[in-house]
């Protein structure tokens, strides 16, 4: 009965809303000290690093208190200008915050150089196959004589014989040379 009394009191109601004032003081100080422990508001928009070499990079960047990191350099893009960048993270008119670090992947030099596979007395269909699978484009369809039908004879690029082994860049244009059959 007594406790009954005590939560109808106006002592009980005046340390409850001491309570309350105090859990809210306590809310709202951790509040504001996170927000300013985190620099809630301090945004820097990332531009647009697209086509720039990794020194214009390095001076955008340092310009507004930003990091980079090249990531990767393995898909040449004959679109972009040799070593700028042709991807990055975040995306440009992204907002990071200060120190924040940019990934970007930059446009080696050139095609990376591909090995030629066994052609020699394959079917055409099958080396042209594979030539294209290699990431070689296909240049003209030459026929000489001799008596396998559409039998791989020779691979030639740029006018130089190719033979298994040789290192070719990748999208090189190949001349495929073909026995037409007839053997004369």
């Amino acid at each position: 009965m007594n406790f009954l009394k005590y939560l109808k009191s106006k002592q009980f109601f005046k340390q409850l809303g001491m309570l309350f004032i105090f859990i809210f003081l306590v809310l709202y100080s951790l509040s504001v000290w996170l927000n300013k422990l985190t620099k809630h508001n301090d945004k820097i928009e990332v531009p647009d690093l697209q086509k720039l070499t990794v020194e214009k990079v390095a001076t955008v960047l340092k310009e507004l208190d930003l990091r980079y990191e090249v990531v990767d350099s393995s898909s040449y893009n004959p679109n972009y200008p040799q070593k700028s960048v042709i991807s990055q993270t975040p995306d440009m008119n992204s907002f990071v915050k200060k120190n924040r670090k940019i990934y970007i992947t930059l446009n080696p030099s050139n095609y990376r150089s591909v090995q030629i596979q066994e052609f020699y007395g394959k079917t055409k269909n099958e080396v042209i196959a594979q030539l294209r699978s290699a990431g070689f484009e296909i240049g003209r369809i030459l026929f000489i004589p001799d008596i396998g039908r559409n039998v791989v004879r020779r691979l030639n690029s740029n006018g130089v014989n190719l033979k298994e082994g040789d290192m070719l860049e990748k999208h090189s244009e190949i001349d495929v040379i073909l026995g037409n059959g007839k053997g004369n």
